[in-house]
């Protein structure tokens, strides 16, 4: 187990860029994968979760190659692979593969770390299993290794029980083996990354407020390059701002809908803060902040940055409250145990009423404190650490290379 150790000071100051976003790598990959012929990806996520991924199509026959950091993907001819498909810690790896895999006639054993292997799979098991799907959980359950018998699937209408984008992805990608249209219905608006992606590389897609429908069929090879992650720039945002004299600006950040809520509430907060709409620009000054209500409308655009967020709030004068962040008790941890226990160890005043956290804003002091194998418990902590008093160590640090094994050195940069 690695420890990051963390001193408070500042400023922060310059520009940098965070890693490709995570959530559309791994739909790009597997575009690719599909696609019949050489797809080239630029700015793919330099992540485990992703890595696993680009192994996963590699093992189902896809030609891999990277040059210069650009992917070259050739697809179009998937295969068994000769063993599990091993997703390591990603949540969204696994749940939009079940759904790509439920579609290709061969039969594919999707498996995952601990983590993984404790994270509900019913969410997807239940709506491919409405199409024909054969696929089951160890032990006759919904939890993985996931077992999946592909082929023979049917178009559906399908209303998640939960707002979730993955859920919403694997049955479209389940939809393009199909034998009519399927429609993902929508009450609350998610991440569009499936739809957006499928739509740019050919497939038949109908966008609409109520929901998505896609026609069978397979993408056209296409090249793409991927903006930079707004759940890792969040945490400069974050910095930035409760930083004192602090000035950061993050390139190239991806702005699509429902993936930028957090720059809504740190403005909302009094953060000196700008996304420039053209370049994807996101410019941070440090700013007084001040506590609001993230309301449950909200977290859908928001729900992976709640942890930082809260160091936010933590920082502001006053309580701020998020409501209906129920999501993040199956997160890679239970994020609402977690963001508590190791915030509240650094002297936080936070808690949990039903399915709203609440954070009252205070001083805050360093602590020994643990990631819990979270990559964004880990660097929610270090940049609590920049304000508190005293120096504070994260253990468990390794769990930061699943999305950004760089946020150390580039936090050094920014102080430098």
């Amino acid at each position: 187990m690695t420890v990051f150790a963390v001193a408070p000071g500042g400023p922060l100051t310059g520009r940098l860029s965070v890693p490709g976003d995570k959530s559309i790598s791994h739909r790009v990959l597997m575009l690719a994968a599909l696609a019949d012929g050489t797809s080239q990806v630029m700015g793919l996520s330099d992540g485990e979760d992703v890595a696993h991924t680009l192994s996963i199509v590699e093992a189902l026959g896809a030609g891999v190659e990277v040059v210069d950091g650009v992917v070259s993907v050739t697809g179009g001819n998937l295969a068994p692979a000769d063993g599990p498909l091993y997703v390591g810690n990603s949540g969204t790896g696994i749940r939009l593969l079940a759904g790509m895999l439920a579609g290709l006639a061969f039969t594919s054993v999707l498996d995952g770390d601990d983590s993984i292997r404790r994270r509900p799979m019913d969410r997807v098991v239940d709506p491919l299993q409405s199409m024909g799907a054969d696929i089951s959980g160890v032990d006759g359950s919904t939890l993985a290794p996931l077992t999946i018998r592909g082929g023979g699937l049917h178009g559906t209408e399908y209303a998640p029980p939960m707002a979730s984008a993955q859920v919403k992805g694997c049955v479209l990608f389940a939809g393009l083996f199909a034998d009519g249209p399927t429609t993902v219905v929508e009450t609350r608006p998610t991440r569009a990354h499936t739809e957006e992606l499928m739509a740019a590389f050919g497939i038949d897609v109908a966008i609409g407020p109520g929901g998505v429908t896609v026609q069978p069929g397979m993408p056209a090879p296409f090249a793409h390059r991927v903006a930079g992650d707004p759940s890792q720039a969040a945490f400069w945002a974050v910095a930035a701002a409760i930083v004192a004299e602090s000035e950061v600006l993050v390139e190239n950040v991806y702005g699509g809908p429902v993936r930028t809520g957090f720059v809504d509430v740190l403005a909302r907060m009094g953060a000196d803060i700008e996304h420039d709409a053209v370049t994807g620009d996101l410019t941070v000054r440090a700013s007084s902040l001040r506590g609001t209500v993230v309301d449950a409308a909200e977290v859908p655009g928001l729900v992976d940055e709640v942890p930082v967020l809260a160091v936010a709030a933590a920082c502001a004068e006053g309580e701020t409250r998020f409501c209906g962040v129920g999501e993040l008790r199956v997160k890679e941890t239970d994020r609402l145990a977690t963001t508590t226990s190791e915030l509240g160890a650094m002297g936080a005043q936070v808690r949990v009423e039903g399915d709203d956290l609440i954070v009252v804003g205070g001083p805050l002091h360093g602590a020994e404190v643990e990631s819990h194998g979270d990559h964004r418990i880990a660097m929610a902590c270090a940049v609590a650490a920049l304000v508190a008093e005293g120096p504070t160590v994260v253990s468990g640090w390794e769990a930061v290379d699943t999305s950004y094994p760089a946020f150390g050195s580039d936090l050094g940069g920014l102080r430098s």
